[in-house]
């Protein structure tokens, strides 16, 4: 009956979502966005395979936040600790464009070093710490937020703020650049030889967790956060092919949120030890990345790329 009852609110949801789409933006948008980036690709020649740049959204992952919209579309999705050590997703947009996204919040600093793995991408945000602006205006991204682009964004007056900002991605960029944009170095293919069989992996943040849960008959692994399961606001449950468990050192920053809460910096230049799940199995890999620039290459013991299975992806951003 609890089931029934969330895919109604899920039904409901998506059914409002569609009528704020329908009848133009919701007043109230977020402010305290960043001056426009100069749009430069960090010194890497963009693919001429690609369109243009990936769209990368941060999305709110608190329990008021849940059902998110658009997720379950992503190619890519980080997950990384935030204040609190709450968590908060970044969804990579590269082959397709859903109709709404969200709920979008805050940036955070961390995200300027793992963007820099694209080229040039636009990265839409509700706004950002005041001391965090100046370092998203010089980076080599387009920010988004709704201050500059308030035909985009929509609230949905039956959530409470600060969780009911939405995007509509195809009004920040025509379609979508394909996925010769992600510039990511992921290696996709058959898995290697081994592994160790698995159906359920769990990953704890200090105050949330994410587990997944392989599928055999989707050939999937199933998200639950916090111990719920992960599904959007049409209902469909968020399944990725292939995730990364990355550990990586968290440290604290100097900035700190509205309650003085320190923001930790996730490191992910450097290198270190991952696991990766794919066909029920866990493989445990090494990562490298050498400069911001450059893509994250995941070997296996020998030294060869990992494959990743054709799908969606994860990277749990772990502390190490």
């Amino acid at each position: 009956m609890r089931q029934t009852a969330r895919r109604r609110h899920g039904r409901t949801t998506a059914a409002l979502l569609a009528v704020a789409i329908t009848v133009g933006p919701v007043a109230g948008c977020t402010g305290g966005g960043a001056p426009r980036g100069h749009g430069q690709d960090g010194g890497r020649s963009p693919s001429p395979a690609s369109s243009g740049p990936v769209l990368a959204v941060k999305i709110d992952n608190v329990a008021a936040a849940r059902p998110q919209t658009g997720l379950d579309q992503a190619d890519l999705v980080y997950a990384e600790q935030v204040e609190a050590g709450l968590s908060r997703l970044m969804a990579v947009f590269a082959t397709k464009l859903p109709t709404v996204v969200g709920p979008v919040r805050s940036a955070r600093e961390s995200d300027l070093e793992l963007l820099r793995q694209f080229h040039g991408p636009t990265l839409a945000f509700s706004g950002a710490q005041h001391k965090l602006l100046p370092l998203i205006g010089k980076a080599p991204l387009t920010p988004a937020p709704p201050d500059r682009n308030s035909d985009a964004y929509f609230r949905d007056p039956h959530k409470a703020a600060p969780h009911n900002l939405y995007l509509r991605p195809q009004r920040l960029m025509r379609s979508a650049p394909g996925a010769a944009a992600l510039t990511t170095g992921f290696h996709f293919g058959a898995a290697p030889a081994g592994g160790t069989p698995e159906t359920t992996h769990t990953v704890r943040f200090p105050s949330s967790r994410f587990t997944f849960t392989w599928s055999a008959e989707r050939s999937r692994w199933l998200v639950a956060m916090d111990g719920t399961p992960t599904v959007t606001t049409d209902g469909t449950r968020v399944a990725p092919a292939t995730v990364v468990v990355q550990s990586v050192r968290v440290r604290t920053s100097g900035l700190h949120d509205v309650l003085g809460n320190n923001s930790p910096y996730t490191e992910t230049v450097g290198s270190g030890k991952a696991q990766v799940l794919r066909d029920g199995k866990v493989f445990d890999v090494q990562w490298r990345r050498a400069s911001a620039a450059d893509g994250t290459r995941f070997t296996t013991a020998d030294g060869t790329p990992m494959n990743f299975a054709q799908g969606q992806v994860w990277v749990v951003l772990a502390k190490e």
